[in-house]
């Protein structure tokens, strides 16, 4: 059985990249640490909150790479002499990514309380309509 791609349908023209980013979102969709929510908070606007409990904000980092939000935390590594009974806090590091649409910009990156919050808006784009001139061939 071979593989159905968006480039097998003849109408959708130049959309490779679009079956890029959700084979992106469907790798990074099998993750499960952090454990995030996605609320809507208007119309036009969305806020991610990861839960990063014992991740200080300099442990944190915030890019966008090719219309992909990544956070990464990483924690960092003090050596003491503690001696732990028993280690059910986890301090691993993390990456995790959400696939942003055209017309999406990231806001403002707040963290509190053990939970980083950030802020994203949608602008709608105006319509275009463009007419081609027909030209007679030579």
């Amino acid at each position: 059985m071979t593989k159905m791609t968006l480039a097998s349908y003849p109408h959708l023209l130049g959309f490779e990249q679009l079956e890029r980013l959700l084979e992106r979102a469907a790798k990074s969709s099998a993750d499960s640490y952090p454990p995030f929510n996605i609320e809507q908070t208007s119309d036009y606007s969305y806020r991610i909150t990861l839960a990063v409990a014992g991740f200080a904000e300099n442990d944190l980092s915030i890019t966008i790479e090719d219309r992909q939000l990544v956070i990464r935390g990483r924690q960092q590594d003090v050596k003491s002499d503690r001696v732990f009974l028993h280690r059910g806090i986890a301090s691993r590091q993390f990456q995790r990514s959400f696939v942003l649409a055209d017309g999406v910009e990231v806001g403002d990156a707040i963290i509190e309380n053990g939970l980083l919050h950030i802020d994203l808006t949608k602008y709608e784009p105006d319509p275009i309509v463009q007419t081609i001139k027909i030209r007679k061939s030579k």
